[in-house]
């Protein structure tokens, strides 16, 4: 049958096959999708010692672990800024790269600029 010729009727019937086999795959996955929607809508309207209890959750909230790299070489934590930006412009930048490869083993100016 799909190997050979087939007949008009028979070519309609596989694509109304098609069709309601997708059908039901799309409201399938629709009612997952509100499913899990409404699971999640739930799961944030509760307090927070039900959450805390949930299979995932390997300690208490109260003494959650910090990661180990906000903690100093004695384990106590570190109360400071770890990471501090400045702005620069582009000329800066610029200026801060080109002394970058000047410095490096092979960035002689021997040979003239690029730009």
């Amino acid at each position: 049958m799909l190997c050979g010729y087939q007949s008009p009727e028979e070519k309609i019937m596989l694509h109304l096959l098609y069709i309601l086999a997708f059908t039901v795959l799309a409201f399938l996955a629709v009612g997952n999708l509100i499913r899990s929607l409404v699971t999640v809508g739930m799961e944030s309207q509760r307090p927070q010692q039900f959450r805390a209890n949930n299979r995932y959750a390997s300690y208490p909230r109260s003494q959650a672990v910090p990661h180990p790299e906000l903690l100093d070489e004695y384990g106590n934590i570190v109360n400071e800024p770890l990471l501090v930006m400045r702005s620069l412009t582009v000329q800066d930048a610029r200026e801060q790269l080109d002394a970058l490869y000047k410095s490096s083993p092979g960035g002689s100016d021997e040979g003239g600029e690029l730009a």
